[in-house]
């Protein structure tokens, strides 16, 4: 257990599943909603109905005047906004998954653009809030440009029920956590249009090697994409059965239109702003990403799911584990 001070920018499922964690692994967590109403007696707020607030997490409309940590649970493309409003008085750490769509930056670079003079971070991994909130067993990892500052900050939030791991990659961890959101719409559209769970599974694995390109472009390393940050966060957003961009992917397989399948979801559906962020991204260095193109273009109403099957289906046949160039 510990005594530290840490703030959670953000009250969606997410943040809450944070400050609670938080408040289990023994900090005084300060928990700011953008419309900070009084916590009723339940301490029990509309997004995550299941998970009361500990005594150790307050809630407020405004932002902390000390931390020894700042999570920042805000969706992407609303981080730098949010991020200009705390005040630089820890490290911030981005527990968020995307692209910026204006700059194609990935958060950890918003938030040094924002607060350059800060430690940087990214928290991400296989996680479900609703599960974290509740303490069942899982693992992330958390990482900074300074394995031993990763570690440090690691060691604020694990238990014995949520294991956090260090890692000196931040862009290999948000490459995985941003792709993870596009592959899974491709996941949910294969099962939804009945092409079977073998055309998954395949589609799954491949995409690890155009992450693993894009990884190595952007100054990541590929082999980060094969730990929790990569291919366990792909197999839970693309089977998980309240994986939203999942979901959606499973509705546009069978046959509603996007307009038609964000109607029905619930929250924010990261990989439909991701794909085209991530795409201009992988053109602009020469990196090969065909299903994330694919999905893209599907996206955009430009391709339909027939067009979208032989794209990726007609593709050359090459060798497996090519090297990265």
């Amino acid at each position: 257990m510990n005594s530290a001070h840490i703030a959670v920018i953000g009250a969606g499922a997410w943040g809450i599943a944070l400050a609670i964690q938080a408040a289990r692994a023994g900090a005084h967590v300060h928990l700011w909603a953008r419309r900070a109403e009084p916590l009723p007696d339940t301490r029990i707020l509309p997004r995550l109905p299941d998970a009361p607030l500990p005594d150790r997490v307050t809630l407020s409309g405004e932002m902390p005047a000390r931390a020894d940590a700042i999570l920042l649970a805000v969706p992407t493309q609303h981080l730098r906004g949010v991020c200009a409003r705390v005040p630089p008085v820890a490290p911030m750490i981005a527990c968020c998954k995307g692209v910026e769509l204006a700059t194609g930056l990935l958060p950890t670079g918003i938030m040094a653009q924002v607060h350059p003079g800060v430690t940087h971070g990214v928290l991400s991994g296989p996680n479900f809030a609703h599960e974290i909130a509740r303490g069942l067993p899982a693992a992330s990892v958390l990482a900074c440009a300074s394995a031993t500052q990763a570690r440090a900050l690691a060691d604020l939030l694990t238990t014995p029920s949520f294991r956090l791991y260090a890692s000196d990659d931040p862009t290999g961890v948000q490459v995985g956590g941003a792709a993870k959101n596009v592959i899974a719409i491709a996941a949910g559209a294969t099962i939804g249009a009945g092409l079977g769970e073998n055309a998954r599974a395949a589609l799954i694995t491949r995409s690890l090697a155009e992450l693993g390109r894009l990884s190595h472009a952007l100054g990541g390393r590929a082999e980060t994409l094969s730990g929790l940050a990569g291919i366990g966060d792909l197999i839970l957003t693309c089977t998980g059965a309240a994986s939203r961009n999942s979901t959606l992917g499973l509705a546009l397989g069978r046959g509603r239109t996007l307009e038609q399948a964000l109607a029905h979801g619930g929250g924010v559906v990261e990989g439909v702003t991701t794909a085209p962020a991530l795409l201009a991204l992988a053109r602009a260095r020469g990196v090969c990403v065909p299903i994330i193109e694919t999905v893209a273009l599907l996206l955009a109403g430009e391709i339909d799911l027939s067009d979208a099957r032989t794209r990726l289906m007609s593709r050359p046949v090459g060798q497996e584990f090519a090297a990265i160039a």
